[in-house]
């Protein structure tokens, strides 16, 4: 029992450390060290995610709406400046809550719930490669039917998922989009990183890192700009999702969209608009 004990006091000197590399750089000493471990990582959680958010959100704009104007995007399909505010406003609402649930799992690490390892070197590097495969493709499966049931299950869309919805234009997307939830939803959406916890060993930092990645990626899947990445789920496919509210629930690929008969390729779709607005040149 020692040993255990004495094993996941590994987790939670690293959490520790993580506390004090944020919060001593951020905040006055004073504020955060009489805080309780557990409030400690909230509250590094919620200073990363935010600075994450926004610092990735102000770099893409940056970059595809200044630097690369008319280059992705034509000037009239840039969000306007009002829309990026509301999505921003929506998203700080949120992040007190969305940054509680990376610090329950790290609270249900420590506590040895969970399969988490502390160290690479516990496992050979196969080992941590095949699970972190495993671990995404639960992710992958969670999200997509999460994602599929907040719009199927009419009241979870009407009271949770339509705040994310309002959002369903080309020029009302952008990357401050991406964590513009009702908090519970993005919470929702966020548990399969939680439950593979149970299922598959994976690496501590590396699933904190893959959590805390869902800011960026969410950003980049937001900016309507189409990577033609095959078998990416890039921002051509989520427009789609934006625009038919039924096509391309997956998260990282096309994969379980596929599987599951709900893709819509973003090339195909240009091609029918296409056709569309032929025919009705044609009349």
């Amino acid at each position: 029992m020692a040993v255990d004990a004495a094993y996941l006091m590994q987790f939670v000197d690293e959490t520790s450390f993580y506390n004090r590399i944020v919060l001593s750089h951020l905040l006055p000493s004073n504020l955060w060290d009489p805080l309780p471990h557990f409030l400690q990582t909230w509250l590094r959680n919620y200073l990363a995610g935010t600075l994450l958010y926004f610092i990735s959100g102000f770099l893409w704009c940056f970059y595809i709406y200044y630097l690369k104007l008319n280059v992705y995007l034509p000037k009239d399909a840039i969000p306007t400046r009002k829309a990026m505010l509301l999505q921003i406003y929506v998203a700080m609402k949120a992040m007190p809550w969305y940054t509680l649930l990376p610090t329950v799992s790290e609270y249900m690490i420590e506590s040895g719930w969970t399969r988490c390892y502390s160290r690479v070197g516990e496992v050979s590097w196969i080992l941590y490669f095949v699970s972190i495969a495993v671990y995404l493709v639960l992710v992958e499966f969670g999200i997509y039917w999460m994602h599929r049931e907040l719009h199927d299950i009419k009241p979870l869309y009407k009271y949770l998922h339509a705040t994310h919805h309002i959002y369903n234009k080309q020029n009302t997307l952008s990357p401050f989009a991406g964590l513009a939830f009702h908090p519970l939803d993005g919470i929702l959406q966020a548990v399969p990183h939680v439950v593979a916890l149970f299922i598959v060993p994976i690496h501590f930092t590396t699933h904190l890192g893959l959590l805390f990645m869902e800011a960026i990626w969410t950003a980049n899947i937001h900016d309507c700009i189409h990577g033609n990445i095959w078998p990416v789920m890039g921002a051509g496919y989520h427009t789609i999702h934006h625009t038919t509210y039924k096509h391309n629930y997956g998260h990282y690929t096309i994969w379980m969209d596929w599987m599951f008969g709900s893709l819509r390729d973003p090339l195909l779709e240009e091609v029918d608009n296409n056709n569309k607005d032929s025919s009705k040149k044609a009349e």
